[in-house]
């Protein structure tokens, strides 16, 4: 039986015609939009929590600086320590909604190091589950996401007292 998964939501990405790309930094561009069409989960004083729109697993979300920094080194104290926090309570809200049975967390800086944006750092969250590797992403490239970002947007908004 042949069956297709249909993901077209990922192609301006995989083209690279997503408009955001192209209109300078997709980072910087992000809070000046609502929470709900940026998928913006949270905003601190320094730092703000946005779904990754093209995420690795539901729930993925990314802590960024508001400041457009390319590395912690060039973050004033203030901005990292928000980064870090930020990251502590998308933890707690992930394991809270999801009960993932781990995380990741972590920064890619510079395009070597698999940096997307790197001219602006930023704080992978993933929840992870056992099991949760796939076929899809060794034979076709394809993550299957089981809920909308917006529904899940939504769901850790709530968990940050945001609406």
């Amino acid at each position: 039986m042949n069956e297709a998964l249909f993901t077209p939501w990922r192609l301006a990405y995989l083209a690279g015609t997503d408009a955001a790309r192209t209109e300078g930094c997709i980072f910087c561009g992000l809070p000046e939009r609502s929470d709900e069409d940026a998928l913006i989960v949270h905003r601190g004083a320094h730092a703000y929590v946005v779904m990754n729109r093209f995420p690795y697993t539901n729930g993925h979300v990314m802590v960024i600086p508001f400041a457009h920094r390319a590395s912690l080194a060039e973050m004033r104290v203030e901005e990292r320590a928000e980064l870090i926090e930020l990251g502590a309570a998308s933890e707690a809200a992930l394991q809270a909604e999801y009960h993932p049975h781990g995380l990741n967390l972590g920064l890619n800086l510079g395009r070597s190091a698999g940096a997307g944006i790197a001219d602006h750092a930023h704080l992978h969250v993933v929840p992870r589950w056992d099991g949760d590797t796939n076929f899809f992403t060794v034979t076709a490239g394809t993550r299957t996401i089981p809920e909308a970002l917006s529904v899940t947007r939504s769901r850790l908004a709530a968990r940050f007292g945001t609406r």
